[in-house]
């Protein structure tokens, strides 16, 4: 009872500041998002997909997002064809990746209404389909067995794939969307981002040969949240933001009952109350502690998009 009580007061906290908290966050991202286009004159996975992402899905459910912060992400993201002569240092892009984070960016300014034209959502899949492995994922560069903010993994570029496949035309994608979730639900992972990936991914599956995967994912996520509400990169490892929010929008794509939307508010909780002054959190690295510009975008990407998505209040006026 004693930790039910403790938990209210700091719901009723992290709720009278949450619209302080997702204001700051997406003033940050406002900021920063346009700002490496125009001083690098390319366009980033981390600014321009993930933290753009965001933007649009906080103006998809109401927030208000200054329509310059993402004048220029959204003509790049017209033209998927152009995305793989990008500039920029080839040595610090996996392109693969690269171009899953920009189609997710596209689905939510479709989403928002800002993009219209289905058309380069189909290119985009498209292009996402000549990148699948023989095995059925999409192989990714990573610097640790575990993926990061900027880096994602195997199973979450799966998913954001699948994803972007569903929402392009599930029928004519058919045979790669198959593909890809069989390999998923044979996964046995360990990994915080890799379970939440798979119960992302079968979320609303009632095929019988997801059940028991997306259930041992769902159970390593439950047994492994932290007492301070947060997720770290395995069970019992100190929590980070990244994997918090990745583990909190898929625990919010299961229509959770009761007992799972404690956790995600326990979640929503420990994220709000790691929002550093700046608008942004400490990125989360593997190893932890290290300093990325790229990995700090991606990581205030997915934590506002955490927020934003998983918001109980109902949206803002």
């Amino acid at each position: 009872m004693r930790l039910c009580t403790g938990l209210l007061v700091l719901l009723g906290a992290s709720a009278a500041c949450a619209d302080t908290t997702e204001e700051r966050a997406l003033g940050f991202l406002s900021r920063e998002v346009p700002r490496w286009s125009q001083e690098n004159h390319c366009y980033s996975c981390h600014n321009n997909g993930d933290a753009a992402r965001a933007l649009y899905a906080a103006q998809r459910l109401g927030y208000s997002v200054p329509s310059e912060a993402l004048t220029e992400t959204t003509a790049w993201l017209r033209r998927p064809l152009e995305w793989d002569s990008n500039k920029g240092d080839p040595n610090a892009s996996d392109k693969r990746l690269a171009r899953i984070q920009f189609a997710g960016a596209l689905l939510e300014a479709m989403a928002a209404g800002i993009i219209k034209d289905r058309q380069p959502l189909l290119d985009a899949a498209e292009g996402l389909v000549k990148d699948q492995g023989p095995a059925g994922f999409w192989p990714v560069e990573q610097e640790t067995d575990v993926g990061s903010p900027a880096t994602y993994g195997s199973p979450l570029a799966t998913f954001m794939a699948i994803r972007t496949l569903r929402q392009a035309d599930p029928t004519r994608f058919r045979p790669a969307i198959e593909k890809a979730e069989k390999w998923m639900s044979k996964l046995r992972v360990e990994a915080i981002v890799d379970c939440a990936a798979v119960l992302w991914a079968f979320a609303g599956s009632d095929d019988p040969s997801t059940i028991a995967v997306r259930g041992e994912a769902l159970d390593t996520i439950l047994r492994s949240q932290n007492p301070n509400g947060g997720w770290g990169s395995y069970p019992h490892q100190p929590s980070e933001a990244f994997d918090t929010a990745v583990t909190i929008l898929a625990l919010h794509a299961v229509q959770p009952g009761a007992a799972v939307q404690y956790r995600i508010d326990k979640g929503r909780v420990f994220l709000v109350l790691r929002l550093m002054t700046t608008g942004s959190w400490r990125e989360t690295t593997r190893p932890a502690g290290s300093q990325s510009y790229a990995q700090r975008m991606s990581t205030a990407g997915w934590a506002t998009y955490a927020l934003v998505e998983t918001r109980r209040e109902g949206r803002p006026r």
